[in-house]
């Protein structure tokens, strides 16, 4: 038998997967877009390498509206662990920077491929990397494709100074007491007025502690429902937009929108700012209306009066009596005693009286006397709120609550007795009670 036997060659497949990218998503919802164009193209030219062995996955690697500066992406972690897994023979783009726009990321993703045998392609740009010749020439268009976008961010950068110089606003979060229409900043009336008031109160306490405490108080709150707390009023009370000027890098150019504050308010706030804290803090507590003052007496009837002195640039404050005031130190048993001790001990015994059920009992009974449908349920739970309702007062409202509450408060060498105005009480409890019960009352 004869014949002759042909040798047909095997041509190996290769799984060829297909890598689109668009920075920006306009246009992704129409019929057809770029990522279907570059698509497009890079399987005509799949088709045309059949007779290499060429094949497309089924699978889509598509990444729309996302930045080529960064490897965070769906569609792209997804290709690499499908070649870490040995799925992927070919990764055929149309542009190279579709796969990457910065050098070293993009030399990460090549070594990448030459770990696991696979083959980068770029459709338009007509090499691989898979001669010496195509990784040089894959280099220098990635210096090239590095230096557009260098070059294109400095001119972002430049447009931007030259924009904020004009005064523009250039975008982000607006200040409070503004809001943003056609890139300008238009004043939010309302918010504006809690900004003069924020501006006017720090002048008049110079404490932002204070301030922020009685911002809680009256409830305001920043544009996204966060606290605003000193942090947020020191920028506020920094910002040069409430003057109507524009900032970029640290210097001020004059702004198209509207001043809320007026220079002469701010030159104030900035007199104060200039000052140091701690010299702010100390001056505002000497500055503080004594807890207890025309209170306090002493075991022989003589009233004591608030003083305060410092050492070393710390504040230390105390209740003196007169009798060691008129007479010198002997001629009280008791001659001075520490304004935050004495202070402490008796808020202290407040707070214990409120919770006896005979204190609660006479609060009622004297409140009825302005509303009989007041009970005593509504007294326990208004005299309940002192305790949380305290620290969030300011030292003057403090001072005229013990005032309302105390009629008088007797010192002995180991002994604190304090009388309490039942009418007081029940004040205290009216102010304490929802508005609608305060109303009735």
């Amino acid at each position: 038998m004869t014949g002759s036997l042909e040798k047909t060659a095997v041509v190996r497949k290769l799984r060829c997967a297909i890598y689109t990218r668009k920075s920006s998503e306009q246009g992704l919802d129409q019929e057809f877009n770029s990522l279907d164009a570059q698509r497009e193209a890079c399987e005509s030219y799949i088709a045309s390498q059949r007779s290499e062995g060429w094949v497309l996955v089924r699978d889509r690697y598509d990444d729309g509206g996302l930045s080529g500066g960064t490897l965070e992406r769906p569609a792209l972690q997804r290709l690499i662990a499908d070649i870490e897994d040995g799925l992927i023979d070919v990764v055929v783009v149309y542009k190279v920077d579709r796969l990457s726009r910065s050098q070293p990321d993009f030399i990460r993703l090549v070594e990448i491929f030459e770990h696991h045998a696979v083959t980068f392609l770029s459709v338009t740009q007509s090499f691989s990397t898979t001669t010496p010749m195509g990784r040089l020439m894959l280099n220098i268009i990635m210096n090239f494709s590095q230096y557009e976008r260098e070059l294109t961010g400095e001119r972002i950068r430049d447009k931007f100074a030259a924009s904020r110089k004009k005064g523009l606003w250039m975008g982000g979060v607006p200040p409070y007491g503004y809001r943003v229409e056609t890139r300008k900043l238009v004043i939010d009336k309302e918010r504006a007025a809690h900004v003069r008031w924020i501006f006017a109160h720090f002048i008049k306490i110079g404490s932002a502690t204070d301030l922020a405490r009685e911002i809680a108080r009256k409830g305001l709150r920043t544009p996204r429902g966060n606290r605003i707390d000193k942090t947020y009023l020191y920028r506020m009370l920094n910002n040069r937009a409430y003057i109507g000027e524009a900032v970029h890098k640290g210097n001020s150019y004059p702004g198209e929108h509207e001043a809320i504050i007026d220079r002469k308010v701010w030159d104030k706030v900035h007199a104060i700012l200039t000052e140091s804290p701690r010299k702010r803090a100390a001056r505002s507590r000497a500055d503080t209306p004594a807890l207890l003052k025309g209170l306090l007496f002493g075991p022989d009837g003589a009233a004591f009066s608030p003083t305060h002195t410092r050492k070393g640039g710390k504040l230390y404050r105390y209740y003196v009596s007169q009798s060691v005031l008129r007479h010198g130190a002997g001629s009280c048993p008791v001659g001075r005693v520490p304004a935050g001790e004495i202070e402490a001990a008796v808020i202290g015994q407040l707070r214990a009286v409120f919770r006896q059920p005979e204190i609660v009992a006479g609060t009622w009974k004297a409140a009825r006397t302005h509303a009989e449908d007041i009970t005593e349920a509504d007294v326990h739970a208004a005299l309940n709120l002192f305790d949380p309702l305290w620290e969030e007062l300011f030292p003057a409202e403090q001072a005229r609550i013990v005032a309302l509450l105390v009629e008088r408060i007797d010192i002995g060498m180991d002994s604190l007795n304090i009388r309490l105005r039942i009418d007081g009480l029940s004040g205290l409890a009216r102010e304490t009670m929802p508005a609608p019960m305060r109303a009735a009352a």
